[in-house]
């Protein structure tokens, strides 16, 4: 959905994006989600005010040219030809109501919480009954032969799948009888002296199947400073970082972005829980309330509004701050907040944001210079609701799996 207003720092981020990026044109930065003569005149504007001369318009290509069949002078053969285009059209109609009754079923089939997301193979094999094999297997983007091969290897899985049952008892009463400090390595080598014949990768990867993790001490950087004295405010999540519909449900956070010369820029996002898109961020050199206000009152723009929805965060300073709360009462926004250090309480957030660093660091220890990494990861936020497709929305884009869910619930309206 189209963002309702820009920020002074949107468009000095896209901006700043179109002048950096060599070989760029508005139409290849609009695709992030500007259309692209908004672009234009914020670019424009912002010569005009630094005093530089406005360059030839960029990515203009020849003008399209169409070609078209000439019509036959013969009625009868123009009545073919219409007959024709007609059966054409039916069956490419025909094509697309099949695909969206699988996109549709799938995007449900996806996006019920992690513990029951399945494969795109397993899709493929509960509904083979109701479509064509090799029609499923298109629209997934899966090899119809893998998926035969996956099928004929069940029972194997299966079986696999009961003896990892009965290694995921035996790790947790060890790992009980420890007091939770055993990871895999010291389970391993708990299960050698038990006569058990097992190796520590498989034993790792059964903790992770199964959510059974030891005591891991880590350095990291503190972006959570917990108010001294807070006001109380309920956690209406628990846990459950889902949500039925767009507008009802967001999620925010803050994290770091290591510079080069040893500072960081502070970034502060809201997420909507319906399908994870970023609606609203800010980024700063400072961890103040202003933060993390400027990224509610932008997801307020891209939303036309968040009356009657419900904002969950951390027991951050900032989110817990009086100035904070008056912004989330003036916008008619409940506030829900996890346990106080508890990570798993805003789980879905830091994980967004421990994708985003992965994804615009590349292995890197830093971004460089502060111009350098707004602009990165300015472009991977468009970029992530425009494009990434993630595995909550059935491997679409935010904004996909977005409209086809209003396109869904206009369908069934009419």
């Amino acid at each position: 959905m189209a963002m309702k207003d820009y920020s002074d720092e949107f468009k000095a981020d896209a901006v700043a994006l179109f002048e950096s990026t060599p070989g760029a044109t508005y139409k290849s930065i609009a695709d992030l989600g500007i259309n692209r003569n908004t672009l234009r005149n914020w670019v424009l504007q912002d010569r005009e005010r630094r005093g530089v001369g406005s360059d030839a318009a960029r990515g203009a290509g020849p003008a399209a040219r169409t070609a078209h069949g000439t019509p036959s002078s013969d009625p009868d053969e123009r009545v073919r030809q219409l007959e024709a285009r007609v059966a054409e059209l039916e069956a490419s109609e025909r094509k697309l109501a099949t695909e969206r009754d699988i996109l549709r079923k799938a995007a449900k089939y996806f996006g019920r919480g992690d513990e029951l997301v399945r494969s795109r193979f397993q899709f493929v094999d509960d509904h083979r009954d109701a479509f064509e094999v090799k029609r499923l297997c298109q629209v997934l983007e899966v090899n119809r032969s893998s998926y035969y091969k996956w099928r004929a290897g069940r029972e194997a899985r299966a079986a696999r799948r009961r003896d990892d049952q009965r290694l995921a008892a035996k790790i947790r009463e060890i790992n009980a009888e420890s007091g939770g400090a055993y990871g895999s390595p010291r389970v391993t080598a708990e299960l050698q002296d038990r006569s058990m014949n097992v190796n520590e990768k498989r034993v790792a990867r059964v903790m992770r199947t199964y959510a059974i993790t030891g005591i891991r001490l880590r350095r990291r950087v503190r972006t959570t400073v917990p108010d001294p004295a807070p006001s109380p405010v309920p956690d209406l999540f628990e846990r459950d970082f889902t949500a039925a519909e767009p507008g009802r449900k967001y999620m925010g956070d803050i994290t770091y972005l290591p510079l080069a010369d040893g500072r960081f820029l502070y970034l502060a996002t809201v997420l909507d829980c319906f399908s994870r898109k970023v609606v609203g961020w800010s980024i700063a050199d400072y961890m103040r309330t202003d933060l993390v206000a400027d990224a509610l009152l932008m997801a307020a723009r891209t939303r036309g509004g968040l009356e009657g929805s419900v904002f969950h965060s951390d027991h951050g300073a900032q989110y817990g701050s009086r100035a904070f709360a008056g912004l989330c009462d003036q916008l008619k926004v409940t506030r829900s907040m996890g346990a106080v250090g508890s990570s798993a309480d805003n789980e879905a957030c830091e994980s967004f944001h421990a994708s985003l660093k992965r994804e615009t660091l590349q292995g890197a220890r830093d971004y460089g210079d502060p111009a350098t990494c707004r602009n990165r990861v300015f472009a991977r936020l468009t970029h992530y609701n425009t494009r990434r497709r993630h595995s909550a929305c059935g491997h679409l884009s935010p904004n996909e799996y977005e409209r086809r869910h209003h396109a869904a619930k206009l369908t069934l309206a009419a």
